[in-house]
C-alpha cells in the first residue's frame, strides 16, 4: 500500500496539487480572520451616505445575471457545425469554471490590488500592477472585497468566451487551456487594472483621465485583440476559401440558437451595465440600462436593413451580431451619455462591425466563424473612443466633443491604442510560443471528421436512431 500510495505521488501533477492545498491550509489558517470576514463592521459602516445591505444586494444579484451570460455565449454555438458544437461549448464552459479560478488565484490582486472600494484599500499596488488579494487570503478576506471579487471574476469569464468564438473548429484543448494562465494572470488583469484599477490609464492628465463604465475596452477589446491573433495563427477553417481567395460560407447547424443566445445575452447585459454602478443608490443606473437596450436595438436593426439592402434578403444571423455590437459599443459610456447619443452609438457600432467583417474576411484572410473580433474587438475600441464625443458631463464630471473638451477624446484614444498593442503584442508571443512547441491546430483528420468526437469522445447530438425504448424492434 505504501509503495502504490508512493507511485501516485510522484506524479507531478498530483503532487502540486498537494502542495497547493497545504500551502491554502497553512497560509490562510492564519490570515482568514485579518478583515471582516462575517461583515459585522460593514454592516455597521456609514460610507458617503451608501445602504450596505441594499448595495450588497444589487451587486450579488447583477453579478449572478451576469453568469447567466454565459448561456447566451454557449447559444451562439448555433453558428458552427453541428459536429464542432460540443468542442466550442467546452471552451465557454472552461472559462465559466477554469478561468474564474485562475482569476482567483492571481488575476484579481494583479488587476485590484490597491484599489478603494466601500472605504477599503484593498492592498498593496501602484499604477501599473496591484499585488494584494492573492486567492482572498489574509487583508482580502473581506466582505467588501469578495464582492467586488465575486462581480469581477463572473464579468472576467467573457474574455475565454469571447476568444472561443474566433478559434472555434480548429483549435486543440490542451493550447486553448494552457492560454489561460497568461490570459487571465498578464493580459487581461494588468489592463484592466490600468483603468479600473484606477492605474496610470485611469489618471492620464487628458480630461478626467480613460473611463470604461462596464468594459468596452477593458473586457471586449483586450478579448477581441487575442481573438484576432487567435485566428490569425490558426489560419482559417477548411474549406473557408476558394482557390482564388475569395471566401466561402460554411452555413451554421441552428440560427435560432444564434437567436435565443442573443437575447439571453442581451438580458444579462442589462444586469451587466446597470450592476456596474456596484451601488444600490445610484440612480443613473436606468439611464445605463436604458442606453444599453437602446444601442443594441439599434445596432441590430442597422445591420438587418444593411443585410437586405446588399443580399434581397434580410439576414436575422446579421441582425444578432449587429445587437451584441450595439451592445459592446454602448457599454463604456452607457452611464456618460444620453439616450439619443445612445442610438447613434448603436448605429455607428452596427457600421463598425460590418465593415470591420469585410475588411478581416476578405482583406486579412482571418477566419473568425463568430465574427467575435468584429462584434466585440472593433466595436469595444469604438466604444472607449464613443466617450470621447458623446460624453455630456452630467455624471462623474466626463465631458466629451460636444461639450467643447478635446482632452477627453485623447485619453481614450490612448486606451485604445495601448489595449492593441498590449493584447495584440502579448497575445502574438504567446500564440507563438504555442504554435512551436505543443501546437495549436488540430489535425486535418480530427477537423474534417469534427472536434466533438475526436476531442471529447461523443458528439453533441446524436441524429441516429436509438431504437424502441421497450419491447423488441418492429418487424
Amino acid at each position: 500500500m505504501v509503495g502504490y500510495l508512493y507511485n501516485i505521488l510522484k506524479r507531478k501533477h498530483i503532487l502540486s496539487v498537494v502542495i497547493f492545498v497545504m500551502f491554502l491550509i497553512c497560509f490562510g489558517a492564519k490570515t482568514s480572520w485579518a478583515s471582516d470576514p462575517t461583515g459585522e463592521h460593514t454592516f455597521a459602516l456609514d460610507f458617503r451616505g451608501v445602504d450596505m445591505s441594499e448595495s450588497f444586494s444589487w451587486v450579488l444579484l447583477t453579478g449572478f445575471t451576469i453568469l447567466f451570460m454565459q448561456v447566451g455565449f454557449i447559444f451562439l454555438g448555433g453558428f458552427l457545425q453541428a459536429k464542432n458544437v460540443l468542442s466550442y461549448m467546452t471552451h465557454c464552459f472552461l472559462a465559466t469554471t477554469l478561468g474564474a479560478l485562475i482569476y482567483l488565484a492571481a488575476g484579481f490582486a494583479f488587476m485590484f490590488g490597491g484599489f478603494e472600494f466601500l472605504g477599503r484599500h484593498l492592498g498593496g499596488g501602484n499604477s501599473f500592477i496591484g499585488w494584494s488579494g492573492f486567492l482572498l487570503l489574509g487583508e482580502a478576506y473581506d466582505v467588501r472585497t469578495v464582492m467586488l471579487f465575486l462581480f469581477q471574476a463572473v464579468v472576467a469569464t467573457f474574455i475565454g468566451s469571447i476568444i472561443a468564438g474566433a478559434v472555434a473548429e480548429r483549435m486543440k484543448l490542451s493550447a486553448y487551456v494552457i492560454s489561460f494562465f497568461f490570459i487571465y494572470t498578464v493580459i487581461y488583469p494588468l489592463y484592466g487594472h490600468w483603468i479600473w484599477g484606477e492605474g496610470w490609464l485611469f489618471n492620464l492628465p487628458f480630461g478626467v483621465g480613460v473611463r470604461d463604465f462596464a468594459g468596452s475596452g477593458v473586457v471586449h477589446a483586450i478579448g477581441g485583440s487575442i481573438a484576432f491573433v487567435g485566428a490569425y495563427f490558426l489560419g482559417p477553417r477548411i474549406g473557408k476559401y476558394k482557390e482564388d481567395g475569395t471566401p466561402g460560407f460554411i452555413p451554421g447547424h441552428n440560427v435560432g440558437y444564434m437567436i435565443l443566445g442573443t437575447v439571453l445575452l442581451a438580458f444579462g447585459w442589462l444586469g451587466y451595465d446597470a450592476g456596474s454602478t456596484l451601488a444600490a443608490g445610484d440612480l443613473r443606473a436606468s439611464v445605463v440600462a436604458a442606453n444599453t437596450f437602446i444601442a443594441g436595438a439599434m445596432g441590430a436593426v442597422t445591420v438587418l436593413y444593411y443585410s437586405y439592402l446588399k443580399t434581397g434578403a434580410a439576414d436575422i444571423g446579421e441582425a444578432c451580431n449587429g445587437f451584441l455590437a450595439g451592445l459592446v459599443a454602448i457599454s463604456a459610456s452607457c452611464a456618460y451619455v444620453a439616450p439619443w447619443a445612445a442610438v447613434s452609438i448603436g448605429f455607428l457600432g452596427g457600421v463598425v462591425y460590418v465593415t470591420s467583417v469585410w475588411f478581416v474576411e476578405r482583406k486579412l484572410k482571418v477566419d473568425d466563424p463568430l465574427g467575435a473580433v468584429s462584434v466585440h474587438g472593433a466595436n469595444g475600441l469604438w466604444g472607449l473612443l464613443s466617450i470621447g464625443v458623446f460624453a455630456d458631463g452630467t455624471y462623474g464630471g466626463v465631458s466629451g466633443l460636444i461639450t467643447g473638451n478635446g482632452g477627453q477624446l485623447l485619453s481614450q484614444f490612448i486606451a485604445c491604442i495601448t489595449a492593441i498593442a498590449w493584447a495584440g503584442g502579448l497575445g502574438c508571443l504567446m500564440y507563438f510560443v504555442l504554435k512551436i512547441t505543443i501546437g495549436i491546430r488540430v489535425s486535418r483528420r480530427v477537423e474534417l471528421t469534427g472536434l466533438d468526437v475526436n476531442l471529447h469522445g461523443t458528439p453533441c447530438y446524436r441524429f441516429e436512431a436509438a431504437g424502441p425504448a421497450f419491447g423488441p424492434e418492429p418487424e
